[in-house]
């Protein structure tokens, strides 16, 4: 199968700007652009009153000043929380972003962004067509649409069904029995896995089902040279200070 034409660079910054930055707040996304990055992940979930936010973890305490699981709080408790000081001094006080604070921002820049369906458990679909259907309205105009992944297929069925144009990508930390079926029962455009897993067989098979390879979180470069020599198409790293973009 011919793989179809791919907008996107091959270098992606993990959750703005890796661990230099509060991952998934604004100042981090700023900070990775300061480091010649066009391209960013960020992991997006939904609020109990039906807001894409931006953050990881399905609970409060690692990231922010909050307690208990994310999803669970209105967005008006949530956006009173500090998401910055659990990083640094330096970022104290940052917030948590909207999926649309960080949409101005990109379009605004002429960034990319691969937004990662991140559901709090039990919210798989709910969340799914609720990131694709925003992400579809914020970036209605834009000439290269954001990737949407996730680990969860019922997100990525939700998204299909919720905004169809959008691409999607299945996330997957191993390579289990099914994996590229199920990706192209998806109508995905791309796999996104752990970097380990791929070689030249599954790269190979990937390739001629017409799917990209992408990988996650290489912060070494012996791996992100293995995945140039495999002709990989995205390398999603932390280390945005240890790899130039244009490279």
């Amino acid at each position: 199968m011919a793989v179809k034409p791919w907008p996107y660079p091959r270098w992606i910054a993990h959750r703005g700007a890796g661990r230099l930055a509060p991952e998934n707040t604004l100042p981090a996304f700023r900070l990775g652009a300061e480091h010649g990055y066009r391209m960013f992940e960020c992991d997006a979930k939904l609020s109990s009153d039906g807001v894409v936010f931006l953050m990881h973890d399905a609970t409060l305490e690692r990231t922010t000043s909050g307690r208990g699981v994310g999803g669970a709080q209105p967005w008006q408790a949530l956006s009173q929380l500090d998401a910055g000081a659990w990083h640094s001094r330096r970022w104290a006080g940052e917030p948590l972003p909207t999926l649309a604070a960080l949409a101005r921002w990109c379009l605004a820049n002429g960034h990319l962004l691969n937004i990662e369906i991140k559901p709090t458990p039990g919210t798989e679909h709910e969340t799914g067509a609720a990131v694709a259907r925003e992400a579809a309205q914020l970036w209605a105009d834009a000439s290269v649409p954001p990737l949407l992944s996730s680990f969860k297929p019922e997100a990525l069925a939700a998204a299909r069904s919720a905004a169809p144009q959008l691409p999607r990508a299945l996330l997957l930390d191993s390579l289990r029995e099914g994996w590229l079926e199920e990706a192209l029962r998806l109508d995905c455009v791309a796999i996104v896995c752990n970097h380990a897993l791929w070689d030249a067989a599954t790269v190979a098979r990937a390739r001629q089902a017409g799917l990209r390879q992408l990988s996650y979180t290489v912060n070494d470069d012996w791996a992100a040279q293995r995945l140039i020599a495999l002709e990989t198409d995205g390398i999603i790293t932390d280390r945005v200070d240890l790899f130039s973009p244009a490279g």
